[in-house]
């Protein structure tokens, strides 16, 4: 961190916020050590001068690309520099040599495409702009020209963004490498295709990311003499096996659980599965789904991905089998046994889970079931056979879910890289580390133990490669660096790894001792690390711990250390599973060597992870390193939000700032000469007057300004922050004292200038005013000029007014009498003709009745008719056949029906043209143009109706005899055979035979023989059949006749209704008339009245007005009376006298007589219809 600078008011500093991390001010007030700084954003705040750091106003406003080039290099600027760059996408910036990538959440694919990787090929680093394409470039061509490997380093926390900077890279160099796999396939591609099975088996949600790896990547890419991509291989690191058994809320367990449980239901119903909230192992949470992401689609591309790597399809069952099988596992629950102390499975369904994970996993339930509850002790003398307690079984199974899901694991990277394929006789390589970066949370395990001792062995492998370029850059400016100081961490690895006194080496006998709980193992801390600066006591806990990381204080909970550093397979678990008759499952416990199979062989994870470790360690220390420090800008994951609380804590656990801490150590300001002659030459202006030498005068400045302590180098000045800040606050006190003396002078020019234009203007503004006075007494003798001449014009407006208002109301006089006079004229004519109007439409209504009447009568004929026919048609059935005689009548019956369904077809389709008519005279509005067109159609149908009248009567006269004598004819044929059906049965059937020949047939006595009769019967049966024809012909002949005069019917019909409903327009337009009418005569007695009032030389003016209602009985259709329509008589046209013998108009109503023949409850013959 640069040190606190030396500043002066009016400087511009950094301040720490607790809500920006740090903001931008200005220096007001300086007492002592305390400064008082007024901020951006209005606020004041005192801080210590030692907690403030310069802020250089000169920046460029879109950010340097390499934070090296910063004027001050302190956390502020680092973090204001990122956050100004990350505003206008520009999500790369360098460090050095180290690469900052900060993740947009938001597709940039203009950053990635062919063109950008071409522009970037063997492009020198200083010529672009940072990009992580620049970094693989760098590497790969150092491997070509060294003939040395090299690695990447991609770090950063769970979200950062480290997944898709390693596709980036490997993306690239494949580019480079141009090399093709197996079918097609480049090796790049393999590996990418093998992301997605590694992700469902070893990413998990956690509180920070959706899809956080559990486990530490090295993808080895592998390269041959030219240059060309050989191979590659897939390390892993430290599975996090302890998220199998244990979750908390609101993480989730690894996703290939979730995704079974979504498979095809013919899968689920294959392995006994359900709802993920059903097991155990993915109950513990109450989060199963992840937003936006489908579980049953990424099954699919789950298995896609292992068809791409080469798992076929009977590995595949088999890997789904043991998924499976881990989570039914997770449901078998224990108690403890009535007699002994020993568990036993607890209920039915426990034993059903039992039995799956027995059947899943292929081996025997009881050896299951005995491998979870029972310990086998193998004494010299005896084989002891121990029983275990319900928790302690319980412990037994989570170990064997753990230890099965680990092999599977790691069975899957090695099947994905002997898939990938390896080049034994490649001498180079690069190496892309994708690991986690430092965890601090609220609390903190053993994985989180683990997971920051891998970031402090990078963190020194860093900081070493960081000090190791500042040697270079020493070195090329041939300047001497063994006193810069190098503060390193081994203090703390020390304190982690040390043997015999380490953190690692004590849990590692706390766990070999049976008796050992994690509060006796935090007490050895305790006692043992007592004094060490890095290791801290916690106040109110008997387990916790605290260790001082290069990234802060990180406080641990011992509780679970020995259960999770525990690595070995219990004995009871490996011959079961050995001996399984699935192949698969067998071949991940293989059967242990002599050596390993030793009850006395202790393996921990922390010691197998530190081989691990070592062994990366060891590969990065043999090749060239690079770094890429991924950074997360918000926890929303959402793009253009730079959160810079949370960004800072990543810069602080990413070792960015300690890169910054180790520059600032040595001389952190690097500038070249021409580069500080242009910002710092003002302070020594003597120095452009003369040909100086670059370097000589920045050495000139710097005596002048009395600085020790700066080194100089060939090219280049290297300065301290302090000497930095204190020839800022320098040039800012030259310029402040220069702008006192330049504001002096304007002052006093703006001042007479001021004065000049001052008096300048006064004179203006008399002379203005003068000229001002004249032109208002100019004015003022000119208004009254004007309002004599505006007096006279008004006079004589005024008089003019009055006598245009008086001619006016005597032509409104006139107008008005005249006017009377023509309306009455008017409404006399007009009543004559309503009189006339209103008669037609009266035998209009008179015409519709007679019409209806005739139309029910048509309808009753024609039922008759039809009645009759039916009847005949039996009557003949019967008579012709007696065994016929059941058809005849089911004939008959349908016949019936068909008639009296067709009546009340044709009743409802009158009824609905009857309302029809109704609601269109209701409707139908008319004009007075129309009325005369109408009296002329009244009068043609009123005419037409009685020659129409005649046929129509004799029609249904005719029809209704017909009728009658078929009814009567079948009325006879029934009676004569009620009579036969009396009989005895020996004379039954030849009585019925005798009837049918003919209905007017009487018996005799005297005797006649059978065949006789025969001859007789069957002439009597021919005469029926013709009778029957000409019935048939005659029926027919009736139906022709029928319908051609329902077809007269409807067409006189349409016809009458267009007449009703002109009526009806007419008969509105005639209430409109009288309505009017009644109107203008009180508007003329009013008129002829005010006009008596008001001439007093006029004739008295008399109307008389009679009005006689004659009453007259109404029936129940009709609600009108009488009507008189007053008309006043016309006077002389001087309105002397008015005529005494005033005319009346009387309409009175027709007499209900004539419509009695209508229907009770039929009003479309009351008169009120019309009106």
């Amino acid at each position: 961190m640069g040190m606190p600078a030396n500043v002066e008011i009016g400087s511009h500093v950094w301040v720490e916020d607790p809500e920006v991390a740090w903001i931008d001010g200005i220096v007001i007030n300086i007492e002592q050590d305390e400064v008082e700084v007024q901020t951006s954003d209005g606020k004041t705040v005192a801080v210590s001068s030692s907690r403030i750091y310069p802020n250089d106003v000169e920046a460029l406003s879109g950010g340097v690309d390499d934070m090296t080039r910063l004027q001050y290099l302190h956390e502020p600027a680092v973090l204001h520099n990122l956050a100004t760059r990350y505003e206008i996408n520009e999500i790369y910036t360098y460090s050095g040599n180290i690469l900052i990538a900060v993740n947009p959440f938001q597709p940039l694919s203009h950053l990635y495409d062919v063109y950008v990787m071409e522009r970037y090929k063997g492009a020198p680093i200083e010529g672009l702009s940072p990009h992580v394409f620049t970094i693989a470039d760098v590497a790969y061509r150092e491997m070509i020209k060294e003939g040395r490997s090299n690695s990447i380093l991609v770090s950063g926390e769970s979200g950062a963004g480290k997944t898709e900077t390693t596709k980036m890279l490997m993306r690239y160099l494949a580019y480079l490498g141009g090399h093709s796999g197996a079918e097609g396939r480049t090796v790049e591609q393999q590996v990418l295709e093998s992301n997605p099975v590694l992700e469902a088996f070893g990413n998990a949600k956690t509180a920070k990311n959706n899809n956080s790896s559990r486990f530490g990547k090295f993808v080895e890419i592998q390269f041959d003499k030219k240059g060309r991509i050989s191979g590659a291989a897939i390390r892993t690191y430290l599975l996090e096996r302890s998220r199998v058994c244990q979750i908390s809320d609101p993480e989730r367990n690894y996703h290939c659980f979730y995704l079974l449980c979504a498979a095809p239901h013919e899968e689920i119903e294959k392995y006994k599965l359900g709802n993920p909230k059903s097991f155990h192992y993915l109950n513990q949470s109450n989060c199963y789904e992840l937003v936006g992401v489908s579980d049953a689609q990424e099954y699919i591309a789950t298995r896609r991905a292992m068809d791409v790597v080469g798992i076929n399809e009977k590995e595949q069952d088999a890997i789904f089998r043991v998924v499976a099988a881990i989570l039914h596992l997770g449901n078998i629950n224990f108690e403890k046994d009535e007699d002994i102390d020993s568990a036993v499975v607890k209920d039915e369904q426990s034993l059903f889970h039992l039995q799956m994970t027995a059947d899943l996993l292929m081996c025997d339930p009881l050896s299951l079931e005995d491998a979870l509850c029972k310990r086998v002790m193998i004494t010299p003398e005896e084989i002891i056979k121990r029983s275990l307690d319900p928790h302690a079984a319980a412990v037994s199974r989570d170990g064997l879910a753990k230890t099965i899901y680990s092999r599977l694991f790691e069975w899957l990277v090695d099947k994905i890289n002997v898939s990938i394929g390896q080049d034994p006789n490649s001498k180079c390589l690069i190496g892309i580390l994708d690991i986690y970066g430092f965890e601090s949370f609220k609390a903190n395990s053993f994985e989180q133990f683990c997971i920051n001792f891998t970031n402090e062995k990078l963190q020194q492998h860093f900081n070493q490669h960081v000090f190791k370029m500042e040697q270079e850059e020493y070195a090329k400016e041939e300047i001497n660096w063994n006193y810069v100081e190098f503060v390193d961490n081994q203090d703390v690895l020390d304190l982690i790894e040390k043997k015999p006194g380490g953190i690692i080496a004590l849990l590692d006998e706390a766990c070999m001792f049976p008796k050992s709980t994690h509060e006796t193992f935090a007490q050895k801390l305790y006692q043992t690390f007592k004094d060490h600066k890095r290791f801290i006591k916690p106040k109110l806990t008997r387990s916790d711990f605290t260790i001082v990381h290069y990234a802060g204080e990180v406080q641990y909970q011992s509780g679970q250390f020995l259960d999770k550093n525990k690595y070995y397979v219990v004995a009871e678990h490996q011959d079961l599973l050995s001996a399984s008759k699935c192949s698969f499952i067998a071949g991940l416990f293989p059967p242990l060597s002599e050596e390993s199979a030793k009850p006395s062989k202790f393996s921990s994870v922390c010691s197998r992870f530190k081989i691990q470790l070592q062994q990366l360690m060891d590969i990065l220390n043999s090749t060239e390193p690079h770094y890429i420090r991924c950074v997360k800008p918000n926890n929303l994951l959402k793009p253009a939000t730079f959160d810079k609380i949370n960004v800072i804590q990543q810069l602080r656990s990413g070792g960015v700032l300690e890169v910054i801490r180790i520059k600032c150590a040595g001389y952190p300001a690097h500038r070249t000469f021409s580069e500080f002659l242009i910002r710092f030459g003002i302070l020594a202006p003597e120095i452009f007057k003369g040909n100086y030498e670059e370097k000589v005068a920045c050495k000139w400045i710097l005596e002048k300004m009395e600085l020790k302590g700066y080194l100089m180098g060939k090219t280049k000045l290297f300065l301290r922050a302090e000497q930095m800040a204190e020839l800022d606050a320098k040039k800012a006190r030259l310029l402040r004292n220069s702008a006192t003396v330049i504001q002096r002078h304007f002052r006093t020019y703006t001042t007479r200038k001021d004065y000049i234009v001052l008096r300048k203007s006064s004179i203006h503004i008399q002379s203005h005013w003068r000229g001002r006075l004249a032109r208002e007494l100019y004015k003022y003798k000119r208004k009254e000029v004007a309002a004599v001449k505006i007096q006279k014009n008004l006079r004589r407006q005024l008089a003019r007014r009055a006598y245009t208002d008086i001619r006016i109301s005597a032509l409104v006089v006139q107008t008005g009498f005249r006017a009377m006079a023509a309306r009455k004229d008017f409404r006399f004519r007009e009543q004559t003709k309503a009189a006339t109007i209103i008669q037609t439409c009266w035998r209009c209504h008179r015409a519709v009745s007679y019409y209806k009447k005739l139309k029910k009568a048509s309808v009753i004929s024609q039922s008759r008719w039809r009645g009759r026919t039916v009847k005949n048609l039996e009557a003949a059935t019967i008579i012709q056949a007696y065994w016929r005689r059941y058809r005849a009548v089911s004939y008959y019956k349908k016949l019936k029906t068909a008639s009296a369904i067709s009546q009340c077809t044709w009743r409802r389709t009158a009824g609905k043209e009857h309302s029809n008519v109704k609601m269109a005279i209701r409707e139908t509005g008319s004009d007075e143009e129309e009325n005369y067109k109408l009296e002329k159609q009244v009068e043609e149908l009123r005419c037409c109706f009685p020659s129409e009248k005649h046929p129509k009567m004799d029609l249904e006269e005719t029809k209704t005899q017909e009728i009658d004598e078929s009814w009567f004819s079948l009325q006879t044929s029934q009676n004569k055979v009620d009579e036969t059906n009396a009989l005895p049965p020996e004379e039954h059937y030849a009585v019925l035979r005798t009837i049918a020949v003919h209905p007017a047939v009487i018996e005799t006595s005297t005797p006649i023989s059978d065949s006789k009769k025969v001859e007789n019967l069957n002439a009597e049966v021919k005469k029926l059949k013709a009778l029957l024809l000409s019935e048939k012909q005659r029926a027919d002949n009736f139906e022709r006749t029928y319908a051609e005069v329902c077809k007269l019917s409807e067409k006189r019909r349409k016809k009458l209704e267009e007449t009703e409903r002109r009526v009806y327009r007419l008969q509105a337009s005639l209430n409109k008339m009288l309505y009017s009418m009644s109107d203008q005569f009180a508007e003329l007695k009013m008129i002829l009245y005010a006009s008596s009032n008001s001439n007093s030389t006029s004739l008295p003016v008399k109307i008389d007005v009679q009005a006689d209602v004659a009453p007259n009985n109404s029936d129940a259709s009709s609600s009108d009376s009488d009507f008189t329509f007053p008309v006043p008589a016309l006077a002389s046209v001087d309105f002397s006298s008015p005529d005494p013998n005033a005319f009346q108009l009387i309409v009175q109503d027709l007499s209900t007589t004539e419509i009695s023949g209508s229907d009770n409850g039929d009003k479309e013959g009351a008169f009120d219809d019309f009106f």
